[in-house]
């Protein structure tokens, strides 16, 4: 695998492999799996170490929907 093929920024799939979702956070390009695209909604505090300087403050300590 080449550094300039995207690839998931939690599992390093590429899109050979997965559809990939692109986000943009401090200038750069980054990629997401859908697999993985709901710790990126709803735990993102998992995803610390792979976004250094991410705000977590006022973030729900659990988020629930109501039906």
């Amino acid at each position: 695998m080449t550094s300039d093929q995207p690839n998931c920024i939690v599992c390093n799939r590429t899109s050979e492999q997965v559809p990939l979702l692109q986000l943009r956070y401090q200038k750069s390009d980054l990629w997401v799996c859908p697999q993985h695209l709901p710790i990126l909604i709803h735990k993102p505090h998992e995803l610390a170490d792979k976004l250094p300087g991410m705000d977590l403050a006022g973030q729900p300590d659990a988020h629930h929907h109501d039906l």
